[in-house]
């Protein structure tokens, strides 16, 4: 029997098979091994740039920038600031060179399609370089720190009058109490004493330091713990009862430099203020001789700095809620 319909022609089926045209690759189909070298190639320069040229525009700007901290006024004082700037340097282009890092991360991995992007579950070499980087950075800045710390304690000894270098040195006695400052120059035989703001521009009592010579500071106090401190000598240290605390500072140029106790000592501790002023050798001898014409001499007092001044019967603050001096006594 001849069946009535044949089945429909096939080109696949009749003569030689002809293959259809390969469909176009989608970005689903595109191997990540294929993509990855482009996107690498396309973000490397940019972040290799970016990389060079963050420290280049630091280091353009200053070599030592500020960041709002004074640049010492005295040779201690300047190498604190070189220090402070230039961990602040570091931890900038640290920071910045992280959060490059991130931005990077974030751009150039970010989810554009469902392919699974190649794993791995340990590096040695970036786990190496992650741990040998910071470590580095730390003992670098231990080291400066160590350096710097030794030249800020660094004194000559206690009864030199001349350094190593032939520069001579002045010896300054300050006592702290509550609440003001007594400055006795044992070469001298002067000695200024103040309490809370009375003296020079409202700022308390004024010690007087040449320039280019050492000044070596013996630091004590008369009852409670003090803080002796000069914003622009970037320098403060305690003044303890029953200890004695000596440093030497090195004046570099001359000027007006306000300075307070830091150390929470009583009532009137926000008005313990006092004030440095800095001249040249010859005014200084011009300001020695001046103060014994005045009286201002260490004879003034019984026993000199290690004199306990009177504490509640002449303090002057000028906070207008002071209590009256009939009960300072028992405060």
């Amino acid at each position: 029997m001849v069946p009535t319909s044949l089945p429909p022609v096939n080109d696949f089926t009749i003569g030689s098979p002809t293959p259809l045209p390969a469909p176009e690759p989608t970005a689903a189909d595109t191997s990540s091994d294929e993509v990855i070298p482009a996107r690498r190639r396309r973000w490397a320069r940019p972040a290799v740039g970016v990389a060079i040229a963050a420290p280049l525009l630091l280091a353009g700007c200053n070599m030592y920038p500020s960041y709002g901290a004074s640049r010492g006024a005295t040779t201690q004082g300047q190498d604190t600031f070189r220090l402070y700037s230039g961990m602040m340097t570091t931890g900038i282009i640290v920071g910045g060179l992280v959060g490059l890092l991130i931005l990077f991360t974030i751009l150039r991995y970010r989810r554009r399609t469902d392919v699974m992007p190649k794993q791995f579950h340990e590096s040695i070499p970036i786990e190496i370089l992650y741990t040998g980087i910071p470590f580095v950075i730390v003992a670098v800045l231990f080291w400066f720190t160590v350096l710097t710390e030794n030249n800020v304690d660094a004194t000559v000894p206690v009864n030199a009058t001349v350094t190593s270098a032939g520069v001579p040195v002045e010896h300054i006695t300050v006592t702290a109490f509550q609440w003001g400052w007594r400055f006795s120059y044992p070469d001298h035989n002067v000695e200024v004493e103040g309490e809370t703001t009375n003296g020079p521009n409202g700022h308390g009592p004024q010690m007087v330091l040449p320039v280019g010579e050492e000044v070596q500071i013996t630091l004590v106090s008369n009852d409670v713990i003090h803080g002796f401190y000069v914003r622009d000598f970037n320098f403060s240290r305690y003044a303890l009862p029953g200890v004695v605390n000596l440093f030497d500072l090195d004046v570099v140029r001359t000027g007006y430099y306000p300075g307070q106790c830091t150390q929470i000592c009583g009532l009137y501790h926000s008005e313990m203020l006092f004030s440095v002023r800095a001249v040249t050798p010859s005014a200084f001898q011009t300001w020695i001789s001046s103060e014994i014409a005045s009286g201002h001499t260490l004879q003034r007092l019984p026993t000199s700095a290690a004199n306990t001044p009177p504490i509640y019967d002449h303090v002057t603050p000028s906070n207008a809620l002071a209590a009256p001096s009939s009960q300072k006594g028992s405060l």
